[in-house]
């Protein structure tokens, strides 16, 4: 993308993300209460990711596990029938819902609409040592959906990491307004 093309895109974000966030706010609150009655704890989660230039960022969802998910400290990737989900955060992440508040990271800056999933530190070492060429996603922003999220879904393992990697690289050497476009119907289409 050019410069003209960024800029674009940008204004995109923050005129798309400003109308979702009042249209979606009766989602947000319904959420936010069902949340409140049915788990104890937060009901929006904020986690340090890392973003364009490999500065963090703190990401926001909607909670869906138990308070104390990683309560060693120790980053643990989703398991399949997670006991650490609560019920309510299963439907959440089944839908994709928990990734609503990131509409304000969109806002802010953090993100863009398409573009890479951003990860935590820890697990970018652990792709890195396996690919060091995931440092290329640092020049661009990272986004609430990809096609690398479309097709590969939650990463639960290494494999699925570094094939999100691929993806993601390949995004980022064909990136247009036009395949972000297409990325966003087809997320839309698919949730």
């Amino acid at each position: 993308m050019n410069s003209v093309e960024r800029a674009m895109k940008r204004t995109c974000d923050v005129i798309v993300a400003l109308v979702l966030l009042v249209v979606l706010s009766p989602v947000f609150l319904y959420i936010y209460v069902v949340q409140k009655i049915t788990s104890e704890g937060p009901a929006i989660y904020s986690q340090e990711r890392i973003g364009q230039g490999g500065r963090p960022f703190m990401i926001y969802k909607f909670r869906t596990m138990v308070v104390e998910a990683e309560k060693d400290g120790c980053p643990v990737l989703e398991q399949t029938d997670d006991p650490r989900l609560t019920p309510f955060g299963k439907m959440l992440r089944r839908r994709h819902l928990d990734e609503l508040p990131q509409i304000w990271n969109v806002l802010r800056g953090d993100m863009s609409f398409v573009g890479y999933r951003p990860e935590r530190r820890y697990f970018i070492e652990q792709i890195m040592q396996r690919n060091p060429d995931y440092a290329l996603l640092f020049h661009t922003q990272p986004g609430v959906t990809s096609l690398a999220t479309i097709k590969n879904g939650y990463t639960d393992t290494m494999e699925k990491m570094l094939k999100r990697l691929d993806m993601d690289l390949d995004y980022l050497r064909h990136r247009s307004l036009w395949l972000d476009a297409k990325i966003v119907i087809m997320t839309v289409l698919n949730i």
